[in-house]
Order: structure tokens, then C-alpha cells, then sequence
């Protein structure tokens, strides 16, 4: 599990130097050998909200929530990529469910 923790890390590398590119591969790379690992799928959805591709973002933090439902943190990121996503699109709907994530993420607090 290390190898994708040095992976992962030196993806957040890419990320902090803007090379979104870079990050999407090596992150869905990391995802696709290991489904399950949380950390990847809110960096991709952080990734994806950079780029504008806000229904990946979402996917992504709403699979983070699904592996780790009892995590508040990721109802928090799931929020704040719905926020995100209102503001790239203007879509109504999307404000609905940013509040209902961060209504979960504090019934958790």
C-alpha cells in the first residue's frame, strides 16, 4: 500500500503545480488499481472542479462518501464540490444537495 501513498503524494506534486493533465492520470491510475482508496477519489474530485468537469467531480466525491460513510470530512468535500459545481453551471440542483451533504457531515460532528 506504500507504493500508492508515493504515488498518491507525488500526484498531489502535479496537483499544487497545476499540471491537472498529469494529476487526472496518475490519480486514475491509482483508482483503478485500488478502488477503494478514498484519498484518490477526493483529489480527483478536486481535480475535475479545477477543470470544470464538475459531473467527474461529483462522482468522485460521492464515491469517497460511499467507501467511507461514516467519514465526515468527505460529506464536508462532497459539499463543497456540489458548491462548486452551482457555481460553474448555475444549476439549482446542486445547491440542494450541497446542503443536504453538509446537513449529514455535521448529524456526524
Amino acid at each position: 500500500m506504500s507504493d500508492l501513498h508515493d504515488r498518491y503524494n507525488a500526484v498531489e506534486k502535479e496537483i499544487d503545480a497545476e499540471n491537472f493533465e498529469e494529476a487526472i492520470a496518475g490519480l486514475t491510475s491509482i483508482a483503478e488499481e485500488d478502488p477503494a482508496f478514498v484519498l484518490a477519489h477526493l483529489a480527483l474530485a478536486r481535480v475535475y472542479t479545477k477543470t470544470g468537469q464538475h459531473d467527474l467531480a461529483i462522482q468522485h466525491a460521492e464515491k469517497a462518501c460511499e467507501l467511507e460513510p461514516d467519514d465526515s470530512f468527505n460529506f464536508t468535500a462532497l459539499s463543497v464540490t456540489y458548491q462548486r459545481a452551482w457555481a460553474g453551471t448555475q444549476d439549482q440542483q446542486y445547491i440542494t444537495k450541497a446542503e443536504e451533504a453538509m446537513a449529514k457531515a455535521h448529524s456526524m460532528g
